[in-house]
């Protein structure tokens, strides 16, 4: 099962590196957190950087709830366990389906590139193609677009590349 910790942004890296060094590998299989990549502009070029996708989020993949998370206990800087009321709940299967088809195995949203017609987007290469719903906002000049989406029980705003190489 798939299993998502809050934590401060900023400390992602630093927890979950606790959480391989102190969960033991029978109880967790896998942890990871989703980057994207996006393009930001200095020096006068554009430069391609990798970027959480969820920031305050760490995923873990377990076979066993209950060890998980007594072990958990060990690991500093958690905020809570998502899940509903008291009940820490698993990511659903359309969850974890759609964080593998859009980060692959790497867990690395790469760039997607569309074109703009009739004020639609329309998707040609990448992660975002058949998600269109998904896109709130572009910003054609910081090659950006903002999504929004339900995740593990709550509303979810994030940021991931997007190329917009035509504009009719």
């Amino acid at each position: 099962m798939w299993y998502v910790v809050q934590v401060r942004t900023g400390t992602e890296e630093d927890i979950q590196k606790q959480c391989e060094k102190l969960i033991s590998e029978e109880t967790l299989e896998r942890s990871f957190i989703p980057y994207c990549e996006q393009m930001k502009r200095y020096h006068g070029k554009w430069h391609k950087e990798t970027k959480i996708l969820f920031p305050g989020y760490i995923f873990l993949v377990s076979p066993d709830k209950e060890k998980l998370f007594f072990q958990l206990k060990k690991v500093m800087g958690l905020t809570k366990l998502i899940g509903t009321g008291d009940e820490v709940v698993p990511l659903t299967e359309e969850e974890i389906h759609f964080l593998l088809e859009f980060g692959k195995d790497e867990q690395i949203v790469e760039m997607s590139e569309g074109i703009i017609e009739n004020d639609q987007v329309i998707i040609t290469r990448g992660p975002l193609k058949g998600h269109e719903g998904l896109i709130k906002k572009i910003d054609r000049h910081k090659r950006k677009a903002y999504l929004e989406m339900e995740m593990f029980g709550r509303k979810l705003e994030t940021q991931v590349g997007l190329e917009v190489v035509v504009k009719r």
